[in-house]
């Protein structure tokens, strides 16, 4: 891939992930879902399994931003990412909700290849329609049916169905006006050590332990941005090493307690190992996290990074760890 698109598609996925949790407030939502997905070339049937993050932005519009796996069928493994706006209506007293939605779906495709290193990262665009049904209990616990549409002109398209549960934070709409900031709320910085894991995007999912220290800012409401240095091991494919810098756009759950975020930007590494196609210094990346804050001054973070290079070493880090905030 040209690397001035490749850079175009990640900066692209980073502004609407940002774009998707301006300034609204009203029920935020978060679903883990699973089920099975029907790929149209080769035709098969494999598993898929999604995680989404919603919140309204009207009574009857919302935005959500979603990752879905599409499993594993003959000579692909596929998932991506999506930002799509929902709009949706109530019946039975509130409590079914239906909703249908529609957003651009970026993909990053691990497909075989008839060549010595036998697979290739490819990455592209389509368009992903959803419909929903989703049944709210008289507790704050969601369950949902949902089909997911993907299709476009690269790559081949595909039908999921998935159920599975969610859970609804403080439904009651919020008020946007300033408020008054408490002790925790002042504390902006936070420095985290991570210990982890890498799996190679390649057919064989290379694994090799994975380090981490990150520097966390709070810059306002629904914005971090992050500085990392980043060891992702060696595994035989790859052993790199480098400085990561991020956007997230955020959001404060349980009072503040638990923290959900995504972010995109940029991933300046030094490739140890030489590719048939070369190492290039810069590559992109998309990332989720969660934290949970057990003290005014520490938490647990949970990050998940996907390395996105435009010379066929695609990554995924897993990582944990313990961080101070101050």
């Amino acid at each position: 891939m040209d690397p001035l698109k490749h850079r175009a598609f990640i900066c692209a996925v980073a502004a609407l992930i940002l774009a998707a949790v301006a300034q609204a407030a009203f029920a935020r939502e978060l679903y883990i879902l699973g089920g099975a997905v029907q790929a149209s070339d080769p035709s098969e049937r494999t598993y898929s399994w999604q995680l989404e993050y919603r919140r309204d932005l009207l009574k009857h519009l919302a935005a959500g931003v979603c990752y879905l796996n599409e499993g594993h069928i003959t000579g692909h493994h596929r998932d991506g990412y999506t930002v799509q706006l929902w709009t949706r209506t109530e019946l039975l007293d509130r409590r079914l909700a239906l909703a249908a939605a529609a957003g651009p779906y970026f993909f990053l495709d691990t497909a075989s290849r008839p060549d010595p290193q036998g697979f290739s990262n490819d990455h592209g665009w389509k368009a992903m329609l959803s419909a929903a049904a989703t049944w709210h209990t008289e507790s704050d616990l969601l369950f949902e049916l949902r089909s997911n549409w993907v299709k476009g002109p690269s790559g081949f398209d595909s039908v999921s169905v998935l159920a599975g549960l969610g859970y609804q934070f403080e439904p009651a709409l919020e008020s946007l006006a300033p408020k008054a900031a408490t002790p925790e709320q002042e504390i902006r910085n936070e420095v985290t050590l991570f210990l982890g894991q890498t799996i190679v995007n390649s057919l064989d999912s290379q694994k090799s332990v994975a380090a981490g220290l990150e520097y966390r800012r709070h810059l306002s409401r629904h914005l971090d941005w992050t500085l990392a240095g980043l060891y992702e091991g060696d595994n035989r494919l790859i052993r790199r090493d480098g400085v990561i810098t991020q956007l997230w756009a955020t959001e404060q759950l349980l009072d503040g307690a638990l923290s959900v975020g995504a972010g995109g930007g940029a991933y300046f590494n030094v490739g140890h190992y030489r590719h048939p196609e070369g190492s290039r210094p810069l590559s992109g990346i998309i990332s989720l996290t969660g934290s949970y804050r057990f003290t005014p001054h520490w938490a647990v973070r949970a990050c998940w990074n996907r390395i996105v290079t435009s010379y066929e070493r695609d990554a995924d880090i897993f990582l944990g760890g313990v961080g101070y905030r101050f």
